[in-house]
């Protein structure tokens, strides 16, 4: 039935997959690992002024060594919190079970699926498509972009899939297997026009101003 492909069939569900990689608090630990280098390097001036401070103190080199290195690894430690827990409730999939006519669906995040719900907790699926047309004599491409709105009861959870070009195609998907649960499904379009560059008024009124001038 699946017949986009963010829509994933299997033999036991259909997956609205919207970021591809594993699940669980450990992989969501590793993951968050690399990323978290970035804190020392950012804060690194601070680091290097307290380096710099104890040197003109008098310290020793080893007990500068020690003290950056001890900075460098809460900064790093710090950074790495502040990714996984955010991380740990980003959604990577919603699974819908059976796969022919869902009775129950999850929610699957970073750190670890959640409980099962019967479908009947999904009141409506919204989709919002957005692009952003070129303006005349632009010639940078439109821009599309789609928003994803899972309507349960007592909660909002909004996601952002991957654009793969055709809106409709995954609306009309979605409809065809939540459809039978009695789930709503909604497409809206959103067109506005991407703003013209503004010139430079300043310069623009000052030329003016000379040529007048001139033809006086």
């Amino acid at each position: 039935m699946a017949t986009d492909p963010l829509l994933r069939q299997g033999p036991d569900s259909t997956d609205l997959v919207l970021r591809v990689g594993r699940a669980g608090p450990t992989w969501n630990a590793l993951t968050s690992a690399g990323p978290a280098l970035f804190t020392p390097l950012a804060l690194g001036v601070p680091t290097l002024l307290v380096a710099f401070w104890m040197a003109l103190a008098g310290a020793r080199a080893s007990t500068v060594f020690v003290v950056v290195g001890v900075i460098a690894g809460l900064e790093y430690l710090i950074g790495w919190l502040a990714l996984v827990f955010p991380r740990a409730r980003d959604i990577l999939r919603v699974e819908f079970a059976p796969a022919g006519v869902p009775a129950s669906l999850r929610l699957v995040r970073a750190a670890g699926p959640d409980d099962w719900l019967p479908v009947k907790t999904l009141r409506e699926v919204r989709l919002t498509h957005k692009v952003v047309e070129p303006y005349e004599g632009d010639h940078k491409p439109a821009v599309s972009t789609l928003a994803l709105e899972l309507v349960l009861r007592g909660v909002r959870e909004r996601l952002a899939p991957p654009f793969v070009g055709d809106p409709q195609r995954l609306a009309d998907a979605l409809k065809a297997q939540l459809g039978p649960a009695g789930v709503v499904v909604k497409l809206r379009t959103e067109r506005s026009t991407r703003d013209r560059p503004q010139t430079n008024s300043g310069w623009t009124s000052g030329g003016s101003a000379s040529v007048g001038s001139g033809g006086g």
